[in-house]
């Protein structure tokens, strides 16, 4: 059972909806947290409320799309704390309503931009940083239910395509790190009460700047507000997971029937006569 009080974490997409579920159930645990977000007005102003609880957090402006930022926001977190413990690569944009063949180059650069990359960068400079100390770690990295099945009629194979890479990137990190004493997790929420469904707001200029809302946007946005879970369990979840070292960490509504039918459709692929098992 990994002890969360005193370590320090880093949660990227801090400033709101999940990333600030996690961000409050780490802190309300004892953790030290730095709370990493692309919108520096926002992610101040939720450290500053948290911070008038007595926790002890700490607001940093990343862009998880850019390496140098992710390196920037690991600087100041090992200035200010000495050591990093646990990192939430979190930080995550929606693709929704727009067939496959009509999704715009720019569109595929900024979801897998923030929910690929931005897993990546996180891997490639936190996890160094957590192992060089040799304490007791944890990664998560915040996947979604979209990354176990593609639901017919949503449109969303973007996301999807890029949370089945978010599960990847944390199995294959699972395996490396086997054997060490650091944790690996995936969050793999549900409909969860956000805004992502506004993250296209936030497009760094690199990317082609901030975009105006969709109609299909407004749409996803009205269920996650009207359906989807409290961000704040959320964070719950990613506490216990992280205790008790669970790696498929889902949470809120899963449409389980959907990804076993999948799997079972997998399995059946696999009794082809044009198969052979090694």
């Amino acid at each position: 059972m990994q002890e969360i009080s005193g370590k320090t974490a880093i949660v990227t997409g801090a400033a709101s909806g999940i990333g600030l579920g996690i961000a409050t159930a780490l802190a309300e645990e004892g953790a030290n947290v730095v709370m990493a977000d692309i919108q520096k007005d926002a992610v101040e102003k939720a450290a500053h409320a948290l911070s008038d609880t007595n926790k002890r957090v700490m607001p940093v402006q990343i862009d998880v799309t850019q390496e140098q930022s992710v390196v920037d926001a690991l600087a100041e977190t090992e200035r200010s704390f000495g050591k990093l413990h646990i990192a939430c690569n979190n930080a995550g944009v929606p693709m929704h309503g727009t067939e496959l063949v009509d999704v715009p180059t720019d569109d595929w650069a900024f979801v897998a931009g923030v929910n690929i990359w931005g897993i990546v960068f996180g891997i490639r400079h936190f996890v160094p940083a957590i192992l060089k100390h040799g304490e007791e770690g944890h990664i998560v990295n915040t996947a979604s239910v979209a990354g176990f099945q593609n639901r017919r009629g949503t449109n969303q194979g973007p996301y999807s395509m890029s949370k089945y890479a978010a599960l990847s990137l944390s199995e294959a990190l699972e395996h490396e790190l086997d054997g060490t004493n650091v944790g690996v997790s995936v969050l793999c929420p549900g409909p969860i009460a956000t805004n992502i469904a506004h993250g296209a707001r936030n497009r760094p200029g690199h990317m082609g700047g901030p975009k105006a809302g969709s109609s299909d946007e407004a749409v996803l946005a009205e269920r996650l507000a009207t359906t989807g879970l409290d961000p704040m369990k959320t964070g719950e979840r990613v506490v216990d997971a992280i205790r008790t070292n669970t790696f498929y960490s889902f949470v809120g509504a899963v449409p389980a029937n959907v990804i076993r039918a999948r799997h079972r459709r997998i399995e059946d692929a696999l009794n082809s006569t044009w198969v052979t098992h090694y």
